[in-house]
């Protein structure tokens, strides 16, 4: 039985799924602080988020997941950084999406 995500395109799925990284306030504060900088520390977001440290790990999750973000491990750190791809690929659709 064929995926459901098959039944739409290859744009209506990144819309989505960059739509749903977008779709909560720490996710979109946290990819703002990102913008920010060239990189940034997990524990430096942790000092800044006024959220635990273990929800603010499950928001870097979905963000890395949605490809907005890159996570590289320097244990025992981990630094994240925007994915300049995806993120220019994200506002091309969007803006596209919203004409």
């Amino acid at each position: 039985m064929p995926d459901k995500t098959e039944k739409y395109t290859k744009k209506q799925n990144l819309i989505a799924l960059f739509g749903n990284a977008l779709g909560n306030p720490v996710r979109v504060a946290i990819l703002q602080q990102l913008l920010k900088q060239v990189h940034c520390y997990h524990g430096d977001m942790a000092l800044e988020l006024p959220i635990a440290n273990s929800t603010l790990s499950q928001h870097l999750k979905v963000l890395k997941d949605s490809g907005l973000i890159k996570g590289e491990i320097n244990l025992p750190k981990t630094k994240y950084c925007i994915n300049r791809t995806n993120w220019k690929l994200a506002k091309g659709l969007f803006m596209n999406f919203f004409e």
